[in-house]
């Protein structure tokens, strides 16, 4: 904003000293942040790029075919390539070398590996790095090399291939869940459980609840455990608010009761009877609970067929009861 624009703003002199005060305050704030967006602007522009290589260095994505035919022609499938002619780059380095650097010593010493950046000498965390220089803002760099996968040196590479993909949206190598279960060999065994959600008949994936790029919650959710945000994605009812709150509900979440995954039990349960369920925390013993245990002939756990879930319908909270009972 030009600087005459503010000499020519002269208070009322009708006003009082306070609010004088406060005009030639705001005057004195819009030209401080005038000055250092400028300021920002011009050295954001005149900073040079440290780690650039001289543009003689590289040959080009057509020199790399000459050798490599069978992956520049699946390369030319991929999103990879797609957004390289929609960005309509002219300079030789945005193609193969933008992840494998310039090229021309790798060609000069007739194919010599050593001289290029191939990604199957570098570990998961270097590998990661280099597609973060453009994959960062989607995937958040910093969450990702802090994520479970990024310590078990499981990167990039290991799940999506930028030649050669079974997935065009995500490059992934294999589907979900079958890409995910070449590691978490014990979630397949429990989405073969009697009772557990549909993940192998593709109703929902691993992706839907869980973030593979890395967060800042356990087991990489895509939300918190304990407000359960995954779980009331699907389980709209379940969410609330309600009037009278279950405990458990509102501490420990939905995996209090429930397994995830799969289960053994109706309703993915974590326990067979709903009984032994309730009882784990509505006992004398547990004194941290505020409510009695069930008492009278009408609690009779010894019957096969008695269910707490019977009288106590809505367990998960009420909006008229409670004791969560029918209305």
């Amino acid at each position: 904003m030009p600087l005459q624009h503010f000499r020519r703003a002269k208070p009322d002199v009708s006003c009082s000293p306070l609010s004088r005060f406060a005009l030639h305050l705001v005057i004195f704030c819009s030209l401080v942040a005038w000055s250092s967006s400028v300021a920002f602007t011009e050295t954001d522009k005149a900073k040079p790029d440290e780690h650039a290589a001289p543009s003689s260095d590289y040959v080009g994505s057509d020199t790399c075919k000459t050798c490599h035919e069978d992956l520049a022609k699946h390369f030319e499938q991929t999103a990879h390539f797609a957004t390289i002619q929609n960005k309509k780059a002219t300079a030789a380095h945005q193609g193969c070398e933008g992840c494998h650097g310039p090229g021309k010593a790798h060609v000069d010493g007739g194919g010599d590996v050593s001289k290029i950046i191939s990604f199957k000498n570098l570990s998961g965390e270097e590998s990661s790095k280099r597609c973060l220089e453009c994959h960062s803002g989607e995937h958040e760099q910093g969450n990702f090399l802090r994520s479970s996968h990024a310590s078990a040196d499981v990167g990039c590479t290991s799940c999506h291939s930028p030649h050669k993909a079974w997935k065009e949206k995500a490059l992934l190598t294999e589907k979900q869940p079958q890409l995910c279960y070449q590691c978490h060999t014990e979630t397949r065994a429990e989405f073969d459980r009697p009772f557990r959600h549909r993940v192998n008949q593709g109703l929902i994936e691993c992706g839907d609840c869980h973030n593979p790029h890395g967060g800042t919650h356990s087991t990489q959710l895509r939300a918190s455990a304990d407000e359960d945000q995954v779980c009331y994605k699907c389980h709209r009812e379940k969410k609330g608010p309600f009037v009278f709150e279950h405990l458990p509900v509102k501490t420990e979440g939905c995996v209090s009761c429930h397994m995830p995954h799969g289960s053994t039990s109706p309703r993915l349960l974590k326990v067979a009877q709903v009984n032994q369920l309730c009882l784990q925390c509505h006992t004398l013993a547990l004194s941290n609970v505020p409510s009695q245990p069930p008492i009278g002939p009408a609690h009779n756990q010894a019957q096969k067929y008695q269910a707490c879930t019977m009288c106590h319908a809505f367990i998960h909270g009420s909006n008229f009861s409670e004791v969560f009972f029918k209305p």
